[in-house]
């Protein structure tokens, strides 16, 4: 068994194949089938963690998913969605996750009750195969409040062998004060989970870097292998350093390395809080 209050975490951050269509049964079974390979790859290298990627199921599209038909935004017709066959890929990982003994988080969409508008979530699978968390996304863009998803609440952490995890998702990405409010949580890192379609995004890893430095804590980034996006997923260490990044050849792919207890432990985060008290932040 994991000893808790170790003193090193190994994880394994993942570069995934993004799909954009959940109509798609065989989307889904493709991306199912490439989370576990990676899945196992993380295992075989010693971590007791994966992270994936917002979309490591499905990353669907306004146009794809709209009522109106691709030629025209509109509000998601969620009917359309596989959401038997979404289940089903997030129960064999969940299923994996227990026979190799590693927790795994991974985004995919959250299906609720009626006709609302699911939740964009990260589901946080243990190592003994359950589903033990759950977090949304809260800075839903433009598009994804108007026509496609219903907000998060709140933060969410987690642990595991004595680290304390916190979770981001998509647009949160661009928020510091979601950061600032997980480094008042304590913990140890940051898992951030984002997609895009775009190009011109450097700026995320320069903004997840700055808060990796400024909350002195370590920042796992998981991105889609997306050459147009300009971004690579790695962890960044409590220094603003890049520890680890997957290689720029635009195939799925993991990263590995150790968290060390010893280079987040107490470093600024009570000079921090003392200074936010007596100026009232």
């Amino acid at each position: 068994m994991p000893q808790t209050n170790q003193t090193t975490l190994r994880i394994a951050v993942a570069r995934s194949t993004g799909h954009e269509d959940p109509t798609s049964i065989a989307l889904l079974r493709e991306s199912g089938a490439e989370a576990r390979r990676l899945m196992k790859q993380a295992a075989d290298a010693g971590a007791r963690l994966i992270h994936f990627t917002e979309g490591a199921i499905s990353f669907p599209s306004k146009r794809v998913m709209s009522a109106l038909g691709p030629d025209e935004i509109g509000p998601s017709d969620w009917s359309r969605a596989q959401w038997t066959v979404l289940k089903e890929e997030l129960d064999w990982i969940a299923t994996l996750s227990g026979e190799l003994r590693l927790w795994t988080v991974i985004p995919s969409l959250h299906q609720l009750p009626s006709s609302s508008r699911p939740h964009n979530s990260t589901y946080v699978v243990s190592d003994r195969g359950q589903v033990v968390a759950r977090y949304d996304e809260r800075a839903l863009s433009t598009t994804k409040i108007t026509w496609m998803y219903t907000p998060g609440k709140g933060p969410v952490t987690f642990e595991v062998d004595g680290y304390r995890l916190g979770l981001a998702l998509g647009l949160d990405v661009l928020f510091p004060e979601l950061f600032t409010e997980y480094d008042q949580l304590d913990v140890d890192a940051v898992l951030v989970s984002y997609a895009t379609n775009s190009s011109g995004n450097e700026t995320v890893q320069t903004k997840a870097r700055g808060y990796a430095a400024s909350n002195t804590y370590w920042i796992s980034l998981a991105v889609p292998a997306n050459p147009a996006a300009g971004v690579e997923s790695g962890v960044i260490d409590p220094h603003g350093n890049w520890a680890v990044e997957t290689q720029a050849n635009n195939t799925p792919a993991i990263a590995v390395t150790d968290l060390h207890r010893l280079e987040v432990s107490g470093i600024g985060r009570d000079f921090r809080r003392r200074t936010r008290a007596r100026i009232g932040a």
